[in-house]
């Protein structure tokens, strides 16, 4: 059954390699219109998945990234749609230059083939990854969670409608349902088929696809994201950056979930932190000498410096500067995204400077590394990695490059 997946794929990914702009982008609208037309039933099914994840006791942050509602459908839609409206990567002549023996040497974008993609509990990364693959020319095999079975189901179900009657290949996308460990396994050595394989979920799951896979893994890592107040940050920006990065949204890799704090403003910042995160009853872990000014939070362990919550719970740690607060931010990331709030622009370059993450900020919430805040339409993850991606991955980064030479005869003496 995964081999017969395999084939479809590399048959529809060849189709996919000699499709036009156009032609792909007339996929996407009628795919995306699709969606729309298959709400009600979309959204019946991903309530099946929440009754029973929250019967199962999944945690009130994962079931937030679970559930989809007419707002987030709509959202999903026009991600597709904003694919389709941004610029075609696959064709684009990167260089082209002459060699002195009258050879013209260049490189262009195209697709990687098939791609593969293991994720947890997120039905909005079924269209997302979707949207990104066909613009790019690329199959796609998803194999989502076992949580989200009904909701994934649905919506390939109204995705592959879309293409079918836009005349265009169904299977560019299609979705294994089978929930055996052993098939996910056998998965990721699909190497014959399957040109790149891209996680998204949590630790346990990267770190499992990245030790099983033969097929080459581009990882996508969980989120310990940091925010550094340094002393001479505005304070109010600061509790409005860590309130929208911590609260906004819980069950993301890129919320807040580690505080830095200067110690020369402890004094007068952490009651007002209090008072804010109390508003969403936010259990803050302190270290001790937080804990001198305020002995109601709850001691930190020491393994909570590198804990991704995704809950109402967030570390802080009070050093006595820039050095320390950047130590100890490298030391413990997961290099996501990592903040900085403060006036002293040396410090601002500094930080980003020496700051190891793939994500960035002086001055703004962690919130907005995502590919749709970014200009990508969507994202196809978030890259901790360094080699071939990192950061959001948007439609470049779902290509390779072929070189291209024209000659008139050359021969090698």
């Amino acid at each position: 059954m995964l081999i017969e997946t395999g084939k479809k794929a590399k048959a529809a990914a060849r189709l996919l390699n000699n499709l036009g702009s156009t032609e792909k982008n007339r996929g996407l609208l009628a795919a995306a219109q699709s969606l729309l037309e298959g709400e009600e039933e979309i959204l019946a099914a991903n309530q099946d998945d929440v009754i029973r994840a929250a019967e199962n006791g999944m945690s009130q942050g994962l079931i937030d990234r679970l559930e989809l509602n007419p707002a987030r459908l709509s959202a999903m839609v026009e991600g597709i749609r904003q694919i389709a409206g941004l610029e075609d990567p696959i064709g684009e002549v990167i260089s082209m230059k002459p060699r002195p023996n009258g050879l013209l040497i260049g490189q262009k974008r195209v697709p990687l083939g098939v791609v593969g993609i293991i994720y947890e509990a997120r039905p909005n990364v079924t269209a997302d990854a979707f949207g990104l693959c066909f613009k790019t020319g690329n199959a796609v095999i998803l194999k989502g969670g076992s949580d989200a079975l009904c909701s994934n189901q649905a919506i390939v179900k109204w995705l592959r409608k879309g293409l079918s009657e836009a005349g265009l290949p169904a299977d560019a996308v299609q979705l294994i349902t089978d929930t055996d460990r052993e098939v996910t396994r056998q998965f990721m050595r699909l190497n014959e088929y399957v040109d790149v394989l891209i996680p998204r979920g949590g630790a346990g799951l990267i770190r499992t696809v990245v030790e099983n896979s033969t097929v080459p893994v581009i990882e996508t890592g969980t989120g310990n994201c940091h925010i550094y107040v340094d002393e001479s940050a505005d304070l109010n920006m600061a509790l409005d950056i860590i309130f929208n990065a911590k609260t906004q949204r819980i069950g993301v890799c890129n919320a807040c979930e580690s505080l830095v704090v200067h110690k020369g403003i402890a004094e007068e910042f952490l009651p007002r932190l209090k008072e804010r995160l109390d508003r969403k009853q936010v259990e803050i872990r302190a270290d001790r000498e937080a804990r001198t000014i305020m002995p109601e939070w709850k001691e930190a362990e020491p393994e909570d410096w590198g804990r991704e919550y995704l809950d109402y719970i967030l570390s802080l740690k009070l050093v006595d500067s820039l050095d320390e607060a950047i130590e100890h931010i490298n030391t413990y990331n997961t290099g996501h995204s990592e903040a900085i709030v403060t006036r002293d622009y040396e410090h601002a370059q500094r930080f980003l400077n020496e700051i190891d993450a793939a994500a960035v900020y002086v001055n703004a919430s962690t919130r907005f590394t995502d590919g749709f805040e970014f200009g990508f339409g969507a994202e196809i993850g978030i890259s901790t990695q360094k080699l071939h991606a990192r950061g959001p991955m948007g439609l470049k980064e779902l290509t390779t490059t072929k070189y291209i030479i024209y000659g008139n005869g050359q021969i090698r003496e």
